[in-house]
């Protein structure tokens, strides 16, 4: 996989938060579209990004979602990714439920980061 850089690495990592508890909410969407438009404020075409996500099975998300986390931290200072946690934390409780497998990525992301 080619390295990608913090900004279309951090939308893996959330598209992949929102979608391992099998629905992609409403809300989480929402605050997807904040994150591209906050870190993408020109016009960004990410149709190969999301046919890339979009093609992997379930089993591979976690394979993928470390490779993406390592992006992110390679490309980000310690305060990028404490505030990118907190959002992927607003992310997971969008829909007001969290679930095991949110938690676990969640979980993984902030190990993988060495954030507390």
């Amino acid at each position: 996989m080619q390295k990608s850089n913090k900004s279309i690495a951090g939308y893996h990592l959330l598209m992949i938060l929102s979608s391992v508890d099998g629905e992609f909410a409403p809300e989480e969407g929402m605050l997807v579209q904040q994150y591209l438009a906050e870190e993408f404020p020109f016009k960004m075409n990410l149709d190969n990004e999301l046919e890339t996500i979009a093609l992997l099975q379930p089993e591979e998300w976690k394979d993928h979602f470390e490779f993406h986390g390592r992006c992110f931290l390679e490309d980000s200072t310690e305060e990028e990714r404490k505030s990118f946690i907190q959002f992927a934390k607003t992310l997971i409780k969008a829909d007001n439920i969290v679930t095991e497998e949110e938690h676990t990525f969640y979980k993984l992301l902030k190990n993988l980061w060495n954030l507390a």
